[in-house]
């Protein structure tokens, strides 16, 4: 293109700049506003209450890495009536604090930085904060900004982790947490804050444990999308319901899926089959679900608790052997399922719907589950004995499967049983080269199998599309057809709709009329009407009767979605803004109160605004042992789905009103744009929601 089209006016050249570049009112109105705060928080002074009645199991590795924060007791902040001059002292001293972003971005993680910065700012002006640039890196590379009022201004209530970026480096050694220490003396720091998810809480709490005797205090923070920090008593009391985060991005998901729901509703020829972020949990799909109604949603935790009843009265049966095959639901079975649900929709004409899955569904199949273990444990061993790198010495497919077939013929085993044997090899070789190839992928950083690359949602498609056209074949997979458009398509042609009806359909009088069976190609209807008297041999089809037909053919067509980072990125709700500055407010305040080793957390979050208590849990007592890379690490650990949460059994009571495989409305719910207004925006999570009607019924 000639450059001369290009050129414009400087006059306006300057003033569509300005246009563009002008922030929209909504992200200037996002900034202004200010979230509630705890009533507690709007006083002067407070201090730490220790709350006995709170107990959790002690881990004996926990015990003997942790000894220093081992027995920190829950601590609750309350309002310090009385308080004396070291009181007033310790409040009014200044401060240096650092923070770190650590993991993936999640909505709100702005939030907990301004509200441990107005915090830190209203009792002393003079107190510093620094942020350490691209998380655990930066802290260990001394790369750090003072935050300021102007940086924390400009990113109030907004998404991302821009403001210091983050990072997924480990803190993972001894040298490194003494270079880590070195950075923050240097810098004089009173204390560090970490914002991430259950690895990050697990670095806060190895670092409170090496920081101890030099008088730094260290704090994690509950950050993760997937919802899978949930801190719960070993007596079930709930104590943090959930993570920051994680309602924006069930939202953002939420929003979007609504959006495919008008568009299927309205084109109606499109499964959309929605894979949600979640890895080791499905708390993002239920919380998906029951905010858009969806006709299938899986949860994972709920397949992997299946039995196959039938199956285990037929060997009980035969031969009174329990059949352990019978335990957990395998891909076949899944595909099966969900085809019912695709076919008795197609019934009522609804050849199209929508589905959301968890990332992780596959670590929930135990015949899946049972490749990634012991893939996981080959590739750990060669890691570990051959001092190399598995995927790099191993670079294609075919010499992964070369190598493992070697194991399973003995070569490379000298026990009497390898960990892959032939039938492992068989079973393994008849998966689609995709997926074998997914199964090998590169672990990540702690070890685990990276879901995200596998591109679950086809594995299972593949599947029931197959299964699909199985049950086409056998004429049950049809369209239904609305009864009063075949009367109005035989009346337009002059032929009588009632003496051709019995021949068509199996159901001639319902709302919505199914093709018989037996009639599955132009050939079969032509049979079917000589055989009732309404055609002679040498006829024709009438076209409006083909019509019909074709009508009734159902071709199954799926487009697929991943949402995941643009949740991540997402802006926080009204709910997210207000917790996560909650969580930094209380931050301060247990730094105050001289705590280390304390996750900050809100207890009564799945409770009225109100009710909420701000309080500090103990992260040593949260952790335990873990498989990572082929070997134990001490971990925090993952909070699943509760199959006995009220959450889970409403949506398992109404999921079928969802499926609407009926002469009925379908049951899809919008729920609307994220905003940030207490008049119009949700105060909690639904899955909180509903718990929260459980426990009042408790009390």
């Amino acid at each position: 293109m000639d450059e001369n089209t290009l050129k414009i006016p400087s006059d306006v050249r300057a003033k569509a700049l300005q246009t563009m570049n002008e922030e929209s009112m909504e992200n200037v109105a996002r900034k202004r506003f200010s979230p509630e705060k705890i009533e507690i928080f709007n006083g002067s002074l407070t201090s730490l209450q220790t709350l006995n009645e709170y107990r959790f199991l002690k881990d004996t590795e926990a015990e003997r890495m942790l000894p220093g924060i081992i027995n920190n007791p829950v601590q609750q902040v309350i309002t310090d009536p009385n308080p004396d001059e070291n009181a007033k002292a310790k409040f009014s001293k200044p401060r240096h604090i650092g923070v770190v972003f650590s993991g993936g971005p999640a909505p709100g993680g702005h939030n907990v930085i301004a509200g441990l910065f107005d915090e830190m700012k209203r009792f002393n002006s003079a107190s510093k904060m620094f942020g350490f640039i691209k998380g655990p890196e930066g802290l260990l590379e001394n790369r750090y900004i003072e935050i300021t009022p102007e940086l924390v201004d400009t990113h109030r209530n907004m998404g991302g982790f821009n403001m210091i970026k983050t990072g997924r480096t480990k803190i993972d050694s001894g040298s490194k947490m003494e270079l880590a220490l070195t950075v923050c003396k240097g810098l004089n720091l009173d204390a560090l804050v970490i914002i991430g998810g259950d690895d990050s809480n697990t670095n806060a709490a190895f670092l409170a444990q090496h920081f101890k005797s030099s008088g730094i205090k260290v704090l994690g923070i509950p950050k993760t999308i997937d919802g899978d920090i949930q801190v719960k008593t070993e007596d079930g009391k709930v104590l943090c319901a959930t993570s920051f985060g994680f309602h924006s991005a069930a939202r953002a998901f939420a929003q979007n899926i609504a959006n495919l729901a008008n568009d299927g509703s309205s084109d109606i020829k499109y499964w959309h089959v929605c894979k949600v972020m979640g890895r080791v949990a499905s708390h993002l799909t239920l919380e998906t679900a029951l905010q858009t109604h969806v006709n299938i949603a899986l949860i994972g935790e709920e397949l992997a608790d299946y039995v196959d009843q039938d199956r285990m009265v037929k060997s009980l049966a035969q031969g009174g052997q329990m059949d352990y095959n019978a335990y957990g639901m395998t891909l076949r079975h899944l595909s099966r399922v969900i085809c019912d649900i695709i076919v008795r929709r197609a019934a009522f004409g609804k050849n199209y719907g929508l589905m959301i899955i968890p990332e992780g569904i596959l670590e929930f199949i135990n015949e899946i589950q049972v490749f990634i273990t012991k893939l996981n444990k080959i590739i750990a061993d060669y890691n570990r004995i051959h001092d190399l790198d598995f995927h790099r010495t191993f670079s294609t497919l075919n010499e992964k499967l070369d190598y493992l077939r070697r194991i399973s013929q003995g070569m490379m085993d000298k026990g009497r049983f390898p960990i892959w044997n032939i039938r492992d090899d068989e079973l393994f070789n008849q998966l689609p080269g995709f997926f074998r190839e997914g199964l090998l992928v590169e672990r990540d950083l702690h070890g685990n199998f990276q879901f995200s690359q596998v591109k679950t949602e086809k594995i299972i498609m593949d599947m029931v599309k197959e299964y699909l056209d199985v049950l086409r074949e056998q004429g049950l997979y049809k369209v239904g057809i609305l009864r009063d458009d075949y009367v109005s398509l035989m009346d337009g042609a002059g032929m009588d709709p009632d003496l051709f009806a019995p021949a068509l359909f199996k159901n001639p009088q319902d709302k919505y009329v199914l093709v018989k069976p037996d009639i599955i190609s132009l050939k079969t209807l032509k049979i079917a009407l000589v055989h009732a008297g309404m055609l002679d041999d040498e006829e024709q089809i009438p076209a409006v009767l083909v019509n019909i037909f074709r009508k009734s053919q159902a071709d199954f067509n799926i487009q697929t979605h991943f949402y995941g980072y643009d949740g991540r990125g997402t802006d926080p709700t009204y709910f997210d803004c207000c917790y996560a500055y909650n969580l930094g407010l209380t931050a301060f305040h247990l730094i105050t109160g001289g705590a280390t080793g304390q996750m900050a957390a809100i207890i009564n979050l799945e409770k009225d605004f109100h009710q909420w208590q701000p309080a500090g849990i103990p992260i040593a007592r949260l952790m335990h042992l873990e498989e990572r890379k082929g070997r134990l690490e001490l971990v925090m650990e993952k909070s699943l789905v509760d199959l006995e949460s009220n959450a889970f059994k409403v949506f398992k009571a109404v999921r079928e009103e969802w499926v609407a495989a009926c002469a009925c409305p379908d049951q899809f719910r919008n729920p609307g744009a994220i905003g940030f207004s207490k008049e119009m925006e949700e105060d909690r999570p639904l899955t909180l929601r509903l718990n929260a009607l459980q426990s009042q019924e408790q009390t």
